[in-house]
C-alpha cells in the first residue's frame, strides 16, 4: 500500500517527520517497508530561478548562437550564451544558475558550469522544457508571461514540492487501512489526534433531469448499491494538483472524471466506477449475474467468458456493462465525448469478487479492496465526495438525488470482553479507563459496562475484528508491544521435566541428515488451491477443510497433502533454470473426519532433474525412483528402523510407488508423480516424491545407541546372477534371503538390473552381491558353498528363478 505523506497531512495534523510517522505505523502493525523522497519533477528544479533577458545580440563567432545578459534577481546580471532561436530581449525565462544540476526529460543529469563558448563568457543556461524535465519540447526556450520578481525560485513558480512516499506492507486482514483515511485512523488512535474528513455538506441535487433507476437482483453479492448522475460535464485533463496526487502513489492520470474516482478510492478506500450515462441502454442499472458462457468485452478490449457467479452491472436490456467490483466494460466507460455520467458506489461481497477476479486473472485497485472487505456505511459519503469534485473540476450539474439500495443494513458487531482475558492475553494489567480510551479512538464503542466485563460495538469496516481475542489485539497494538515489560521473575517450572524423546530434536536430526545429503529445506503455506485436486478428482484422507474468510481461491483450503505446495516450489525453481532439485519439508496436513478437525505431521521429499549438477568428473544422470528410495532408507535407518516392509500401491498422485510398513502400520510412501499432475504446474521433467508420517516414524524410532566390537574375522563377498519374473521386487528377494540364511548373510545388494536383449519377455536379470560373516570364527569354503547352494535352491523353488552361470 502506497501512501503520500503530504496527502496524509490533509486529514490529520502530523508535525512529525515522515520517518517518525513510519515508526508509529509500524508499531501499530502497519509495517512500513520504506520511506522515500518523491518529487513531481526530478531534482525539484533546485538551482533554477525566473529571470529576465535584458539584452540579446548575435554571437560574433557563431551564426546560431546569441549572447545575452539576464537579470536573475538580487542585483545579479549574468552573461549567458544561448542557442535557442526564440530568445529575445524582454522575455521572462527560466535560468539554471552555475553549479546547478539539471535533470532532462531524456538522458542523464548534467551540471551547469562557468564556460567560454566560442570566446564569449557564459554563466548559466536559459532553459527549454525538456532540459529541466518539464516536458518534451525542445523547439525553443520557455517564455513566461508573468510579473513575478526576478530571482523567484522556479520550484515556487511551478508549485513543485517534495513529498515522502510511505510504502506499507499491508497484511490481508487490514483492508480498513487500504487508504489515506484508513492509515490516518491508526495515527489518530496511536497519537490521539483528530481526523479531518472532507466536507460533503454542500452536496445537493441541482435537479432531477437524469434519473436512472437501480435494481439489485442479487443482494447477497451486493448488499448495498448507491448511485447518482451528473450531466453537462466536460471530460478533460485533470488539474496539476490532482495529477500530482495520483503520480505520487504510482497511478497514471487519465482524465478528470476517472482520476477523481481513483483519487477518492485511495482517499477513503471506497472504489467507485463512472459510466457514460448515454451508453446505459434502457436507462436503468441492474445488478445481477448472467448465464455462464456469456461473452463480455472489458476495458482492455479483451473478450471474456463469464461464469454464472460473476456479478455484473447491467443496463436496462440486461446487457453487461461492468464486472462488478473488478473491471469496467469497453462500451460504457468514460471518454472525451462523454457528457452525462452515472456514478456508482457499492459494497460487493468479497467471496463473489475474489472468485471472479481469480478466474479472469484480473487484479485491480477495486478488486484488491472488495476482496478483503469494504465499509458498507461509506458508499453514499464517497459518492457525494466524488460528485462534488466532478462538479468542481468537470463542470456540469448533479442531476439526481442519491439512489441508495440497502435492503438489509449491516449492523455493528457486538463482542463481549472480559477484563481478566484482556490482562491475561496482554500479560499486563492496563487500567480499564485507558483500555476504553484506546477502543474509543479506534471507533470501537464500549457498552454495557459491568464489574468484570463489557460489550464493544465494532463497525463493519473492521472486518478483522470478530472475537474477543481480536479486540485484545487492537488494544495491544495501540498500547504498544514495546510497552509490555519483561517479567523480573525467572520461572523454571516449565523446565521441570524433559521428555525421553523430543520430536523437535528428532526432526532437527533428520533435517541435518538430509541437508548433509544435498537436500535443501523449504517451508510452504498450509493453505492451498482446491482446484489442484478437483481437476483430477483426487481423494485424500478425510474431508477438505475450506477457509470461511479466504482471501483468494488459490489459498482456499487447508492442505491434505504437502505435494501441491512443494510442486509450486519446484516449478518456480525449474522455470528459473534451476532444474536439479533435492528438497524436503516438515509440515502438517489437515482434514475433517467424523465432524472433528484433525492435523498430522508429515515429512515430504522431492527429487527431480539430475542426481548431480553437470561437471567434468561425472556424466549427467537423471534422478530415478531408486535415488529417492535410498534417501528414504537413510531416514528410516536414522530413526533406528531396519525392518521396514514395502508393498506396491495404487495412489491417486503417483504413476507407481510403494508404501512403507512397520509391522502392519503404514509410515509413508515413495513413488513417481503422475505426468498429468506435473503438467498442471508447467513441469516437463520427472519428479519423485516421498511422504513420510513424521509422528509415526518418531513413535517407532529407537533412540538407543547399539555399540559392538569390530569383528576379528573377515567378511566374504559372493555374487549371483539370476533371471526372474519382472513383477518380483527386490524386497521379496531380500526377505527370502534372510528367511533362508539369516545367521551368515549380513547384507545383500543389487548391483545391476537388466531388461532387454537376450532376456525373455516379462523377465529381468538381477546381479546380486552377498556379504557373509561368522562373528565367531573364519568361514570355510564348505560353509560358504552350502549357504550359496541353499540360496539358489530357494530362488529356483520359491521364485521360479533361473540361475545364470
Amino acid at each position: 500500500m502506497t501512501i503520500s505523506y503530504n496527502w496524509l497531512k490533509e486529514y490529520i495534523d502530523i508535525p512529525e517527520t515522515a520517518d517518525a510517522i513510519g515508526k508509529v505505523l509500524t508499531n501499530t502493525g502497519l509495517e512500513v517497508e520504506s520511506v522515500e523522497v518523491h518529487e513531481t519533477v526530478k531534482g525539484g528544479l533546485q538551482g533554477l530561478v525566473i529571470g529576465q533577458v535584458l539584452t540579446c545580440a548575435k554571437h560574433p563567432n557563431a551564426d546560431k548562437l546569441s549572447v545575452t545578459t539576464v537579470d536573475v534577481g538580487g542585483g545579479r546580471i549574468l552573461p549567458i550564451v544561448c542557442g535557442a532561436p526564440n530568445v529575445a530581449a524582454g522575455q521572462k525565462v527560466v535560468v539554471a544558475l552555475p553549479g546547478t544540476t539539471v535533470h532532462p526529460t531524456k538522458g542523464e543529469p548534467f551540471t551547469i558550469k562557468l564556460a567560454k563558448i566560442r570566446g564569449e563568457q557564459s554563466e548559466g543556461m536559459i532553459c527549454a522544457e525538456d532540459e529541466i524535465g518539464l516536458g518534451e519540447s525542445h523547439a525553443g526556450i520557455i517564455v513566461l508571461h508573468t510579473d513575478v520578481p526576478n530571482g523567484t525560485p522556479a520550484a515556487s513558480f511551478y508549485n513543485i514540492s517534495s513529498d515522502y512516499i510511505i510504502e506499507i506492507g499491508l497484511t490481508p486482514n487490514r483492508a480498513d487501512a487500504a487508504s489515506h483515511i484508513g492509515v490516518a485512523r491508526d495515527i489518530k488512535a496511536s497519537l490521539d489526534r483528530e481526523i479531518r474528513w472532507p466536507s460533503v455538506e454542500s452536496f445537493v441535487a441541482d435537479d432531477s433531469s437524469l434519473i436512472i433507476p437501480i435494481e439489485v437482483q442479487n443482494t447477497a453479492a451486493c448488499p448495498r448499491y448507491s448511485g447518482v448522475t451528473l450531466s453537462g460535464v466536460t471530460v478533460k485533463e485533470s488539474p496539476e494538483w490532482l495529477k500530482n496526487r495520483l503520480l505520487a502513489i504510482g497511478l497514471t492520470p487519465i482524465n478528470n472524471v476517472v482520476d477523481i474516482t481513483n483519487f477518492v478510492c485511495h482517499e477513503l478506500g471506497q472504489p467507485l466506477h463512472a459510466f457514460d450515462a448515454d451508453q446505459i441502454a434502457g436507462g436503468k442499472v441492474i445488478v445481477k449475474t448472467l448465464p455462464a458462457g456469456t461473452k463480455f468485452v472489458t476495458l482492455d478490449n479483451k473478450e471474456r467468458t463469464l461464469l454464472d457467479t460473476d456479478l455484473m452491472i447491467c443496463n436496462g436490456k440486461e446487457e453487461g456493462m461492468c464486472i462488478a467490483g473488478v473491471f469496467g466494460g469497453a462500451k460504457s466507460g468514460i471518454t472525451e465525448q462523454s457528457k452525462n455520467i452515472f456514478l456508482e458506489s457499492a459494497c460487493f461481497s468479497p467471496v463473489y469478487v475474489r472468485k471472479t477476479s481469480q478466474h479472469h486473472q484480473l487484479k485491480t485497485d477495486a478488486s484488491f479492496r472488495f476482496e478483503r472487505g469494504t465499509d458498507p456505511n461509506i458508499t453514499v459519503y464517497a459518492l457525494k465526495r466524488a460528485a462534488l469534485l466532478i462538479k468542481e473540476l468537470a463542470g456540469g450539474k448533479i442531476s439526481s438525488p442519491v439512489a441508495d439500495v440497502y435492503p438489509a443494513p449491516i449492523p455493528n458487531r457486538s463482542i463481549e470482553v472480559k477484563d481478566k482475558n484482556v490482562n491475561r492475553l496482554i500479560g499486563k494489567v492496563i487500567p480499564r479507563n485507558e483500555v476504553h480510551g484506546i477502543l474509543s479512538r479506534l471507533d470501537i464503542r464500549v457498552m454495557d459496562v459491568k464489574d468484570d466485563r463489557y460489550t464493544v460495538s465494532v463497525p463493519p469496516y473492521r472486518v478483522d475484528v470478530t472475537q474477543e481475542a481480536d479486540v485484545v489485539e487492537e488494544i495491544l497494538r495501540i498500547y504498544g508491544f514495546n510497552n509490555i515489560e519483561l517479567s523480573d521473575i525467572a520461572r523454571t517450572d516449565f523446565l521441570a521435566e524433559f521428555p525421553v524423546k523430543d520430536i523437535d530434536k528428532y526432526k532437527r536430526n533428520l533435517g541435518e541428515l538430509l541437508t548433509g545429503n544435498g537436500f535443501n529445506e523449504i517451508w510452504t503455506n498450509s493453505l492451498t488451491n482446491y482446484a489442484y485436486q478437483q481437476k483430477h478428482n483426487l481423494k485424500f484422507k478425510g474431508e477438505a477443510i475450506e477457509i470461511l474468510n479466504k482471501l483468494s481461491e488459490e489459498q482456499g483450503i487447508l492442505r491434505q497433502t504437502l505435494l501441491f505446495t512443494g510442486l509450486e516450489v519446484c516449478a518456480y525453481n525449474i522455470n528459473r533454470r534451476q532444474k536439479d532439485l533435492k528438497v524436503y519439508e516438515f509440515g502438517k496436513i489437515y482434514y475433517k473426519e467424523g465432524g472433528a478437525y484433525k492435523e498430522e505431521e508429515r515429512l515430504a521429499l522431492y527429487m527431480t532433474g539430475n542426481v548431480e549438477t553437470e561437471n567434468w568428473r561425472h556424466k549427467t544422470q537423471a534422478v530415478t525412483y531408486y535415488d529417492l528410495a535410498q534417501h528414504v532408507q537413510h531416514v528410516a535407518l536414522k530413526s533406528g528402523l531396519t525392518n521396514l516392509k514395502q508393498e506396491s500401491i495404487t495412489d491417486p498422485v503417483l504413476e507407481y510407488g510403494v508404501k512403507l510398513l512397520r509391522g502392519n502400520v503404514e509410515i509413508g510412501k515413495v513413488g513417481k508423480v503422475k505426468a498429468a499432475l506435473l503438467k498442471d504446474f508447467g513441469m516437463k521433467q520427472d519428479l519423485f516424491y516421498a511422504e513420510l508420517y513424521t509422528s509415526l516414524l518418531f513413535q517407532s524410532a529407537n533412540p538407543k545407541l547399539v555399540i559392538q566390537e569390530v569383528t576379528k574375522f573377515p567378511e566374504v563377498r559372493r555374487d549371483l546372477s539370476l533371471v526372474i519374473d519382472k513383477q518380483v521386487s527386490f524386497d521379496e528377494i531380500r526377505n527370502l534371503v534372510m528367511a533362508t540364511e539369516k545367521r551368515l548373510i549380513k547384507n545383500i545388494i543389487a548391483f545391476d538390473v537388466y531388461e532387454g536383449e537376450n532376456i525373455p519377455q516379462g523377465k529381468k536379470a538381477y546381479a546380486l552381491g552377498f556379504t557373509l560373516l561368522n562373528e565367531q570364527k573364519t568361514l570355510t569354503d564348505e560353509e560358504i558353498d552350502q549357504t550359496m547352494a541353499a540360496l539358489m535352491t530357494a530362488f529356483e523353488e520359491r521364485l521360479g528363478a533361473v540361475i545364470r552361470k
